[in-house]
């Protein structure tokens, strides 16, 4: 049931974003204690703000009204991925290069799952980020297909 919401709703705010020059991220449904939210997140060089996310949910809006991909109450809310930005597609991790990353892996690399490092290169579906052991750097090579969740961290020096 959750899928079909999030590709009727992806289908649906498409244009939307295409008119307006917003990048969609991510959608996602889910329950949180006894409500489901139906979550839009956008983005555009520089950023949203809150009006360009206020115009998106009232046209997504009537767009779901008309549609009724959901029979239950929900709440929408749209807005921007945000300081830590999730890296769902090939495209994001190319965009990304050079920024601080954290990643967690469906399986172990060189014997690391989960970390934090910075994302050097992109290419040939593979990752290379350079962590940081204690005092020494160490580049990893993650292919794109191990990478259970990724996304933009902040560090700080």
């Amino acid at each position: 049931m959750s899928n079909h919401v999030v590709s009727v709703t992806e289908k649906l705010v498409q244009p939307i974003l295409d008119e307006m020059n917003l990048e969609l991220v991510d959608v996602e449904y889910k329950k949180e204690g006894s409500n489901w939210y139906l979550r839009v997140f956008i983005d555009k060089p520089g950023g949203v703000d809150i009006e360009e996310c206020g115009q998106v949910s009232e046209q997504l809006s009537e767009k779901l009204d008309d549609e009724d991909p959901i029979e239950i109450p929900y709440f929408l809310e749209v807005s921007s991925p945000g300081a830590e930005r999730p890296l769902k597609t090939q495209k994001d991790f190319e965009k990304y290069v050079g920024e601080y990353v954290y990643m967690k892996l469906y399986e172990p690399v060189d014997g690391e799952k989960e970390f934090e490092g910075t994302l050097v290169s992109f290419k040939n579906e593979t990752a290379v980020v350079e962590i940081k052991i204690k005092t020494r750097k160490k580049q990893l090579e993650v292919p794109y297909n191990k990478i259970a969740k990724a996304n933009l961290a902040v560090t700080f020096n």
